[in-house]
């Protein structure tokens, strides 16, 4: 019954974590990578140390491609953005960025616009039909339910949460794209739906526990506070979604730790969205129902 008898406290934590992500998005956005905007993309390792970043800046001006953006990437490599290029334009580049060191090109990826504005549309739809389909789910796993509490409302705590449990994410990789040059990509946002489907499941697994144990009241005639059923509805699920939380940072920590670059962003998103998760389900989700259940009943 801690959570619920101090449920005021974890709701102000709450505010303020996602204070801090709609202002970091607000302040540094989310840039989006070519994935979305189009343009090419070159990631090039250098054997014995990166130069100076202006150095490299001044070495590309010899290509006129206009606006150019350089980033380090881990300790002896940099990602160059730019434009769209001609194979002329990127094996000039690559001349020109190696005549005084010796380096290796380690990925090269163009995307047109047109394109990269199909992959927005797409990305946004899927993320609204992910949404959508879960509430569908809700309405109909939920139907029997209508007291204190009805079945809807079950479904609108779901999507408040799931917009929570994507908003902290989102939040913190703007503060990670802003320190470390990082870009939204594909993996961003297939690291948000895959954050969509366990979070609602973190959800529905407590949700899940109070209609049984309502049921179970209901059968057996017992007159139990329907906050001291969803305490004892979020204490009977705890371990289980901690333990459920515990093996997936590992193997994300394994990824972050000992994966590719390539994945590190995502497996960051992904960390940092199932702890938030995690925390949501115990500590916002089903407490959430006690000022709703009061709301209805006057």
């Amino acid at each position: 019954m801690y959570i619920i008898n101090h449920r005021g406290l974890f709701f102000w934590i709450t505010g303020l974590i996602l204070a801090a992500a709609i202002g970091a998005i607000a302040f540094w956005g989310l840039p989006l990578g070519i994935d979305f905007t189009g343009g090419s993309l070159i990631q090039v390792k250098y054997a014995n140390g990166v130069p100076p970043l202006a150095t490299i800046q001044q070495q590309i001006a010899v290509v006129p491609l206009g606006a150019v953006s350089v980033r380090s990437s881990g300790t002896d490599a940099v990602t160059i953005r730019t434009r769209n290029m001609t194979e002329t334009e990127h094996q000039a580049i690559l001349a020109s960025i190696s005549q005084n060191a010796s380096t290796t090109e380690l990925a090269y990826t163009s995307v047109g616009p047109a394109l990269g504005s199909q992959f927005t549309s797409k990305a946004i739809w899927a993320i609204l039909a992910v949404v959508f389909v879960i509430v569908l789910y809700i309405a109909f796993a939920f139907r029997k339910v209508s007291k204190p509490v009805p079945s809807w409302g079950y479904g609108l705590i779901v999507v408040a949460m799931l917009a929570i449990d994507l908003i902290v994410p989102a939040g913190f990789f703007a503060a990670l794209c802003h320190f470390t040059g990082s870009q939204v990509d594909s993996l961003f946002i297939v690291a948000l739906l895959a954050l969509l489907g366990y979070c609602v499941n973190d959800v529905i697994v407590i949700f899940d526990r109070i209609r049984e144990n309502l049921a179970k009241n209901e059968r057996e005639n017992m007159k139990e506070p329907f906050e001291t059923t969803i305490g004892k509805s979020i204490n009977e699920t705890m371990t289980r979604s901690i333990n459920t939380a515990l093996t997936v940072v590992l193997a994300l920590l394994s990824l972050i730790y000992l994966g590719a670059p390539a994945t590190k962003d995502f497996a960051l998103v992904m960390l940092v969205g199932v702890v938030a998760g995690t925390f949501s389900s115990i500590s916002r989700s089903a407490p959430l129902l006690i000022p709703i259940a009061k709301w209805f009943k006057k």
